[in-house]
């Protein structure tokens, strides 16, 4: 919650200096109590139920949005034998938990009642599934490569190299996947203020639009630490050298998710939004044959090795 939290600051921060400003700068040292403002803030606004709208669902689907961002990670591992559950089908577990994450902003866009928010929600699912094809695809070449399905060992395996290496252009492919699946620009489409509002929480207010936000800043940061985790070598350091072996695991797995973030906020302050033609095109036409012939050449790659 504080990481998340200190993501929103950060943000602003980073943006700032991008666009020459500098950002929060008032409440506290350095503008560093920024977001406990705006958490009070969301907290004692009053929260209006649009008329018309299902009220139970409506409240429902941001409380769903964000609970569905934590429970993935019962499963990361932050360093070695630090996590939550060290299951064996690890890898499935945060699939399916991403996967149901456009459950709640179907919900949100329906229940609301209003048309801008049901376009909003409607453009949330087509692209979130549509860039969860490719996503599972270019994980199934990472699975191949390590030979299991436990976040701690496809760790473990790139002891010797990591898997940015072998799979570089899938690592590409794979970044900006996540940026389409977590709706951040230049994906943002289902929060497109210039043509429907603010998308499907338009119709949201004080907490239960804090939630969202919640929810899809904790979706940035698990994405990017299933990012370090199935290409960056998780926790393990860049070299095996002895005056690295200081510095802890979760250090460098920390250090690894901050840098990937950055690259997330980055790429908002300088890259204009795609049209929705543009970004399906991109997801079915291009990543999907791109990370359906990688999985054949990896799995002739490791054949041939194998035999």
């Amino acid at each position: 919650m504080v990481l998340i939290a200190y993501l929103t600051y950060f943000e602003r921060k980073v943006i700032g200096a991008i666009q020459l400003r500098k950002g929060p700068n008032v409440v506290g040292p350095f503008g560093l109590l920024q977001p406990l403002a705006d958490g009070i803030k969301l907290l004692t606004k009053e929260t209006i139920f649009p008329e018309n709208s299902n009220k139970f669902i409506f409240a429902l689907s941001p409380i769903l949005t964000f609970a569905l961002a934590l429970l993935g990670w019962a499963v990361i591992p932050v360093d070695f034998k630090l996590v939550l559950a060290d299951i064996n089908v690890g890898i499935m577990y945060v699939f399916a938990i991403s996967s149901l994450g456009v459950y709640g902003i179907i919900m949100a866009g329906w229940s609301s009642n209003s048309r801008y928010a049901f376009l909003g929600a409607l453009r949330s699912a087509a692209q979130m599934i549509s860039y969860e094809v490719s996503i599972g695809l270019i994980i199934i070449s990472v699975l191949l490569t390590s030979k299991s399905l436990n976040l701690t060992e496809i760790v473990m395996a790139q002891k010797d190299y990591w898997y940015v290496i072998p799979h570089f252009p899938m690592f590409i492919i794979f970044f900006i996947s996540t940026l389409a699946e977590t709706n951040r620009a230049p994906f943002d489409l289902p929060e497109a203020e210039s043509e429907l509002v603010a998308g499907y929480n338009v119709e949201y207010s004080s907490m239960t639009f804090g939630l969202f936000f919640l929810g899809e800043y904790g979706n940035m940061i698990l994405m990017s630490s299933m990012s370090t985790i199935l290409f960056l070598g998780g926790w393990l350091p860049p070299f095996d050298y002895e005056f690295l072996s200081f510095i802890p695991g979760f250090v460098w797995f920390l250090t690894k998710v901050c840098i990937l973030l950055f690259v997330f906020l980055w790429v908002r302050a300088t890259l204009p939004r795609y049209r929705y033609d543009q970004l399906m095109s991109l997801g079915w036409k291009l990543f999907l044959p791109l990370s359906l012939v990688w999985i054949i050449i990896t799995s002739s790659v490791l054949f041939y090795l194998g035999s």
